[in-house]
C-alpha cells in the first residue's frame, strides 16, 4: 500500500470541506479527497438558502430562539450562540469570494441581499440563488480552490477507515485509507489533522432528496473507529418532494411556501391550518407528518402544493429549476399543483464534536451534517445548515491551527482497529447482484419502518434483520466502493434503528406510537459509543 503524506487530510468536497480546505491552504499543504466526482457532494442539491442576521428588524436573539424551538428542546445553546453570531461573517466571505445571490432594489436605488422566509422563522433572512443556492455556494468554493495550488483535490478515492495510532498523546487519529475506485488500490494518507465532512445518510432510505454518494460513510467510519455518535433517531424527511412515477424524487423548496404556495390535500383542502398557527410555514417535522396523516385519511398517494396563485414570471424567477424539471414530467406549476409526498432529508444526529468541530479521537474533525454540534437538537430549522457547515468548519480549523498543527509523533505506527470477531459465513466476494439486493431491501425496510411514525414493534423487527446483515457482512473481503457503501448504509441504518429504541418519547423528528408525548426525563441527547 502507498502511503502519501500530507499535512491537512479533508475527506468530502461540501461546504465543509471545502470551507477548512481553503482556511488550512495558508498553513501547509491540504489533500481533499472525494469519492466521487468534486462536485458530487449534498451541499450542491440544497435549494432553499442559507440562513443568516442580515436585515435591521432582525437580531442574533431571534434566530437563537427560532432554532431552539425548531429544535423541540435539545439544542445545545451554547452551540445556537455560535451559529447565529458568527453566521453573517461567513455569509460574506462568500459574497467577497464571488456568490451571486439574489438581490432586490430598495426605493432609494441601493441594492441590498434579498431575504426570503422559510418554515419556523420569524424574520425574513434566508439568503438565497434562485432555488439553487447550494451549487452557488459550491461553484464559488470549488473556483476558490481551483485557485488553490496549495490544495490538492483527488476525485474517485473513497475513504474506508480511519488511521488510528498509540501515542504518548493517547489515541490519536493520523488520517485514513482509501480505495481508488477505478483502480482497486488502496493508498494510506497520513496527516497532521484529518476533517470529516463526508454529508449525510439519505440512501439509507428508498426515497430520499439526497445524491447517491449520501451513503453515512463519515458516521460509519467514526463509529468503526469509537468515536461518540449521536442523535441519530432524529431523521428529518422533507416534506414535499415530487410524487410522480417516472420521475425520481425531487426535492421541492420550502422557499415555495414561504412564498405563498398552499399544501392541499386531494379535496382541495388547505389543510395545514388544522394542524399549527403557522401553518403551511410550521416546522418541518410537523407539516410531515400531516402529510402523512392526509394521505392515510384521504387514501391518495400524496397530497398537492398549490403554487397558482402566485404570478407567473415571480414563480419562474425565484423557483427556474423546480419549474423546468417539473415541466418535463408535464406538470406547469404556475397552471396546476404539484404532487408530493415526504422524503427522508436531513440527518441532526452525527459525530459527536465540542464547539471547535473536535471530535473525542484527537487530531479528529467532523463538520457538515456528518456532525452532532449541538445546533439542530430533535429537528433542524430550515436553512440552518449550510450555515452550520462554514461556521463550524472554520471554526475547526482555527481549532487545528491552535492544538492540532504539531507533526505527527517520530516512530508511530499507523494502526486500524482489528474487526469484529462474531462472524458467519456469507459468499465472498459478493455478487454485484446480491450486493444491489442487500441494499435494496435495507433502504425498503427502513423507509417502511423506520420513517415518519414508528411503532417499538416494527423497530425491534428492524433491528433484528440489521444485526443479520450486520453479521453477515462482517466476514466479507471488502473489494469494491459498492460493497464499502453497503457495510456503511448497515451499520448506520442499526445507529438509527438503536437510537430510536433508546428514546421512549416523541420529540421533534423521532415520533412513535408508543410513546406519544414528549417527557423532562427524555430530555437529554442519545449516544452511542463505537467499538
Amino acid at each position: 500500500m502507498d502511503v502519501v503524506p500530507t499535512d491537512y487530510l479533508v475527506i468530502g468536497s461540501g461546504l465543509a470541506g471545502l470551507t477548512y480546505a481553503l482556511k488550512m491552504a495558508k498553513f501547509g499543504k491540504v489533500t481533499l479527497l472525494t469519492k466521487r466526482k468534486r462536485t458530487d457532494a449534498n451541499s450542491s442539491w440544497a435549494q432553499g438558502g442559507i440562513a443568516g442576521v442580515l436585515a435591521d428588524n432582525d437580531s442574533f436573539e431571534l434566530h437563537k430562539q427560532d432554532t431552539l424551538i425548531a429544535g423541540a428542546g435539545l439544542c445545545h445553546e451554547d452551540a445556537v450562540e455560535v451559529l447565529v453570531t458568527e453566521g453573517p461573517e461567513r455569509i460574506q466571505e462568500l459574497i467577497e469570494l464571488g456568490a451571486s445571490f439574489d438581490t432586490q432594489t430598495e426605493p432609494d436605488g441601493s441594492s441590498v441581499l434579498s431575504l426570503g422566509r422559510e418554515g419556523g422563522h420569524s424574520r425574513n433572512r434566508i439568503v438565497h440563488t434562485a432555488d439553487y443556492t447550494g451549487w452557488e455556494c459550491e461553484r464559488t468554493l470549488l473556483e476558490a480552490v481551483r485557485h488553490t495550488p496549495q490544495i490538492e483535490v483527488i476525485e474517485h478515492f473513497f475513504v474506508t477507515d480511519l488511521l488510528i495510532s498509540e501515542t504518548q498523546e493517547g489515541r490519536i487519529c493520523t488520517g485514513a485509507v482509501a480505495l481508488n475506485g477505478q483502480t482497486g488500490e488502496y493508498t494510506a494518507f497520513q496527516a497532521k489533522a484529518t476533517l470529516l465532512a463526508t454529508g449525510g445518510s439519505g440512501q439509507i432510505y428508498e426515497h430520499t432528496t439526497n445524491p447517491l454518494v449520501a451513503t453515512g460513510d463519515g458516521i460509519a467510519m467514526a463509529y468503526r473507529a469509537g468515536i461518540p455518535i449521536a442523535n441519530m433517531e432524529f431523521v428529518q424527511f422533507h416534506p414535499t418532494t415530487l410524487y410522480h412515477p417516472k420521475a425520481r424524487a425531487f426535492l421541492i423548496t420550502e422557499a415555495m411556501r414561504g412564498e405563498g404556495a398552499i399544501l392541499r390535500n386531494a379535496g382541495g383542502e388547505a389543510f395545514m391550518t388544522r394542524y399549527h398557527p403557522l401553518a403551511d410555514l410550521a416546522p418541518r417535522d410537523i407539516v410531515a407528518r400531516a402529510i402523512v396523516q392526509e394521505i392515510k385519511s384521504s387514501g391518495a398517494p400524496c397530497v398537492f402544493l398549490d403554487a397558482t396563485h402566485i404570478p407567473t414570471e415571480r414563480v419562474k424567477k425565484h423557483f427556474p429549476t423546480i419549474y423546468e424539471r417539473c415541466l418535463q414530467v408535464g406538470i406547469d406549476i404556475t397552471q396546476e399543483p404539484i404532487p408530493v409526498v415526504p422524503a427522508q432529508h436531513y440527518q441532526c444526529g452525527g459525530v459527536v464534536t465540542d464547539l471547535d468541530g473536535a471530535t473525542p479521537l484527537a487530531r479528529l474533525y467532523a463538520a457538515g451534517e456528518v456532525a452532532c454540534t449541538g445546533v439542530h437538537g430533535a429537528n433542524r430549522l430550515a436553512s440552518n445548515s449550510l450555515l452550520e457547515a462554514m461556521v463550524f468548519a472554520y471554526r475547526a480549523a482555527n481549532h487545528t491551527l491552535a492544538h492540532a498543527n504539531t507533526p505527527l509523533p517520530v516512530g508511530y505506527t499507523p494502526a486500524q482497529l482489528p474487526p469484529e470477531s462474531e462472524t458467519i459465513e456469507v459468499p465472498t466476494p459478493l455478487s454485484e447482484k446480491l450486493v444491489s439486493e442487500i441494499t435494496h431491501s435495507i433502504r425498503h425496510a427502513m423507509q417502511h419502518y423506520v420513517g415518519i411514525v414508528r411503532t417499538t414493534a416494527e423497530l425491534e423487527a428492524v433491528s433484528q434483520y440489521l444485526q443479520f446483515y450486520l453479521k453477515s457482512l462482517r466476514s466479507l473481503e471488502y473489494s469494491t466502493v459498492e460493497e464499502y457503501e453497503l457495510r456503511n448504509i448497515a451499520q448506520v441504518a442499526h445507529l438509527i434503528v438503536r437510537s430510536a429504541l433508546c428514546r421512549h418519547e416523541s420529540r421533534g423528528l423521532h415520533y412513535t406510537l408508543d410513546y406519544p408525548q414528549a417527557t423532562e426525563t427524555e430530555r437529554q441527547d442519545t449516544v452511542i459509543v463505537g467499538l
